[in-house]
C-alpha cells in the first residue's frame, strides 16, 4: 500500500506533532518493533480512525501521545509541550487534565457507582465532590444513562458500561480523547451505537479523537483514516463522516 499525503491542512497548526517515533519491546534476542519511524500531525478537532492488524503499532502510538509510554527515538509535542520534558508528576497531570481515555474493556472501578466512576477523574483533578458529581450526572444524561447513575458496573450491560466509560473520558473536558479498540468487547450493533455516540459527543465538545480500531464502522465517525502496518503509517486520507442515529441504553 503506497503512502499518500496527510489529510490535515499543511497550513493548520497541529495540536499533536509526532516526529521519528520509534519504539521496541523486549530484549535483543526477542525484540519486537512496535513503531519504526512515525511522523504524524493532528489538527484540533480531527477524528482519526487508525486501522491495521494486531501488533501493527496502533496502541503503542496512542500510548506515546497519551504520555503513558516514552519512545526510544523521536518525540511527541502536544499543544506546544514536549512530552519528553515531563517528569512523572507532570505526565500524570497531563494525562489527568488534557487526555480522556476509552479502553476496550471499560476499566470501570467495580466498587463505584456509575456516577462515581465518571466523577473520579474530576475528583483526582482537584474538583470538589459536588462539582464533580454535577459534571458526571450531566454526562451520564448525555450518554443516555442518567437514570443509571446509582448502578454499579456489574448491573450494566457491556454497551452501558462503555457509555459510562465515554462519559468518564470527557468529564475533565480534555483536548484529546484516545480510544483503544473501544468496541472490541461489544457485539456489532452495540459497537456501532457506541461509535456513533463517541463521535457525536467528541464533536459537540470540540475535542480531538484518535481511535485504534478493527471496526469498519469506525470510518463512519472519522474525518481521517490512518492505516498502520509493521509500525509505519502506510495510508493517510481524509474521510467524510456519516451521521448515524444514536439509540439509548444499549
Amino acid at each position: 500500500m503506497s503512502e499518500t499525503a496527510p489529510a490535515a491542512s499543511p497550513s493548520a497548526v497541529p495540536l499533536i506533532r509526532c516526529r521519528g517515533l520509534e519504539r521496541a519491546y523486549g530484549t535483543a534476542s526477542a525484540r519486537t518493533v512496535a513503531l519504526a519511524g512515525v511522523d504524524l500531525d493532528v489538527v484540533k478537532g480531527e477524528r482519526i480512525a487508525m486501522v491495521g492488524p494486531s501488533g501493527s503499532g496502533k496502541s503503542t502510538l496512542l500510548h506515546l501521545i497519551g504520555a503513558m509510554d516514552a519512545p526510544d527515538k523521536g518525540g511527541v509535542v502536544v499543544a506546544g509541550r514536549d512530552l519528553a520534558r515531563f517528569d512523572d508528576a507532570a505526565a500524570a497531570r497531563f494525562r489527568r487534565e488534557e487526555i480522556g481515555f476509552v479502553f476496550q474493556f471499560f476499566n470501570l472501578v467495580p466498587t463505584l457507582s456509575s456516577l462515581d466512576n465518571v466523577a473520579l477523574p474530576a475528583r483526582l483533578a482537584g474538583k470538589g465532590a459536588s462539582e464533580a458529581q454535577a459534571a458526571a450526572q450531566k454526562l451520564l444524561d448525555r450518554v443516555g444513562l442518567g437514570n443509571r447513575a446509582a448502578d454499579f458496573p456489574d448491573a450494566l450491560s457491556g454497551g452501558q458500561q462503555q457509555r459510562v466509560a465515554v462519559a468518564r473520558a470527557l468529564v475533565n473536558e480534555p483536548q484529546i480523547v484516545l480510544a483503544d479498540e473501544p468496541t472490541g468487547a461489544l457485539d456489532r450493533r452495540t459497537g456501532e451505537e457506541i461509535l456513533a455516540l463517541l463521535g457525536e459527543v467528541v464533536r459537540e465538545r470540540g475535542a480531538t479523537l484518535l481511535m485504534a480500531t478493527h471496526s469498519d464502522a469506525a470510518v463512519s465517525i472519522a474525518t481521517r483514516l490512518l492505516s498502520v502496518e509493521d509500525g509505519r503509517i502506510t495510508e493517510d486520507r481524509a474521510l467524510t463522516p456519516i451521521t448515524a442515529p444514536i439509540k439509548e441504553h444499549a
